[in-house]
């Protein structure tokens, strides 16, 4: 029985077809593929795809339960020049973002030119007076971004949202791939895909210019919160990967202002510590005192310069969704450039007048908090119910600062396997940029999150969601599925690399 492809009638751009059964230029070869495959192999690729993720431990909390991750086995197509556009636009953004944070733990001149008001960004839940006068070596505060896509109506892409704290979700973009190679390895025979297992060499390079001046080998760790965290298998593979140590707070010690690990033959300096643990637990001389997966007297180590944090303390500020509603301003400020990618259009709660109008129209509004993660506290207005909205209009008039309103936008849909058919389901993108103060390289293709619930548009696995594989095609580019086999160093033998949990999506200690 040949695959059935339900028709889109959500009115979303649709990535595959550019009309019923009439694919686009890029996914002609791979839809005519796809259409010799019988269901029954279909289903039972897709059930080898599950076997997979399980046997290596990519799985996800849900309801109590660990389950794998949903990788959908129709993968996403971007062709070169559209890469190339996009590849250039986060870079653009992300150059623009490390310049605010070093101006806004700096000289802040941003605020004394009225680009942005200087309580927009103190009043801000992330930003973190202690990270005044940190600064790193060469000047990198965001060593990793993962800037979330989405493609409008029109089929144009532009920004969601910024990730610059701990993004997470890498670790699936190098898991899928290696999982869709295993299953699908004849639909990359036709196809030059740009392979995505350079990043943790990038990532391992970008630490390792990150360090304090005068060491010549500096030692790299991964500092993770521990076996419980939700982006725990990510924290494993990439320390594995990278062939550095994953550490816990308790297996570092600060002494006269530098860091040191704990081993079995003795103690050994840390150079450059890649955290993913939060800004609040991470010294519990600065922040929480009562934090225990932190390292007491890093902070200062930090400010000493003996020891570089990536990525650094305070970026959250970055994220607030107010903040983001400059970041247009930002690029012209600071690079003197045109911004190459727009924000969704969104709306400032802050401001009286927008704030009077936005209420009186809350059904046609989406409303996010400043400071939400993992899809928690986004009210979508035309699907809301009237409780709901005159819930959410309350909590905006009591604090407007911790709100935005945006423009319902209708996310893109792609060709998803669903049961026996493959039908249309809402998606979103976030690439990942590795910053080394010399260049900010964009890992091609990135992790595209798809709502599997027909109609969903939040595309968070904890809302029930899954991902694709993301192919960028290049006609120079090797194929993928001759990509060797990562590298297989040990990790600490107290960490337990099968713990997996919803990292694809902030929340948690990760974004």
């Amino acid at each position: 029985m040949a695959v059935i492809f339900a028709d889109d009638l959500s009115g979303a751009w649709n990535e595959m077809f550019e009309a019923p059964s009439r694919p686009r230029a890029i996914y002609k070869g791979f839809f005519d593929e796809l259409q010799r495959i019988p269901v029954p192999e279909l289903r039972s690729r897709a059930e080898q795809l599950s076997r997979t993720f399980l046997d290596r431990g990519v799985t996800f909390a849900h309801e109590g339960e660990d389950r794998p991750f949903p990788l959908d086995l129709v993968p996403r197509l971007i062709d070169a020049a559209e890469w190339d556009h996009l590849s250039r636009g986060i870079s653009q953004r992300v150059r623009a973002l490390e310049a605010f944070l070093g101006d806004v733990y700096g000289p802040g001149a941003i605020f004394a030119d009225r680009v942005i008001p200087r309580a927009v960004v103190t009043s801000s839940p992330h930003f973190c007076r202690p990270a005044m006068g940190v600064t790193p070596a060469n000047g990198v505060r965001i060593a990793v971004a993962g800037i979330d896509l989405i493609r409008d109506e029109r089929g144009a892409f532009c920004v969601l949202e910024d990730n610059v704290r701990i993004p997470s979700g890498v670790s699936y973009v190098i898991e899928n791939r290696r999982a869709m190679t295993q299953t699908f390895a004849s639909l990359f025979a036709d196809h030059r895909v740009h392979p995505v297992d350079v990043y943790p060499a990038r990532l391992l390079a970008a630490l390792r210019a990150s360090a304090p001046p005068a060491v010549a080998d500096p030692v790299v760790v991964v500092l993770s919160p521990g076996v419980h965290n939700a982006a725990y298998f990510e924290h494993v593979l990439l320390a594995r990967m990278m062939g550095i140590e994953l550490v816990e707070g308790r297996d570092l010690v600060c002494r006269s202002n530098r860091v040191f690990m704990r081993t079995t033959h003795g103690e050994h300096p840390v150079h450059v510590i890649y955290r993913r643990v939060d800004d609040d637990w991470l010294d519990p001389l600065q922040f929480r005192p009562e934090s225990v997966i932190g390292v007491a007297g890093l902070v200062n180590a930090a400010r000493a310069g003996h020891v570089s944090i990536a990525n650094g303390l305070g970026n959250g500020v970055a994220d607030d969704k107010l903040v983001y509603t400059y970041v247009p301003d930002f690029i012209r400020y600071y690079l003197r450039e045109e911004p190459l990618l727009d924000n969704v259009e969104t709306y400032r709660l802050d401001d009286p007048d927008v704030l009077a109008d936005v209420v009186s129209h809350l059904g046609d509004f989406v409303i996010k908090p400043v400071d939400g993660s993992g899809g928690k506290g986004i009210v979508i207005g035309p699907q809301a119910s009237e409780e709901l909205l005159l819930a959410t209009r309350d909590a905006v008039l009591r604090a407007p600062r911790n709100w935005i309103a945006q423009r319902p936008v209708a996310l893109s849909t792609h060709p998803t396997l669903i049961d026996d058919t493959i039908a249309p389901r809402h998606i979103d993108l976030r690439p990942f940029a590795v910053n080394d103060g010399r260049d900010v390289w964009v890992l091609p293709g990135g992790l595209t999150r798809v709502a599997l619930g027909e109609g969903e548009l939040v595309v968070n696995s904890s809302k029930g969601g899954g991902s694709k594989d993301t192919w960028v095609i290049s006609d120079t580019v090797a194929p993928s599925h001759s990509e060797s086999p990562p590298p297989t160093q040990p990790v600490m033998a107290h960490l337990d690399p099968r713990r997996q949990s919803d990292e694809s999506l902030p929340h948690g200690s990760d974004q």
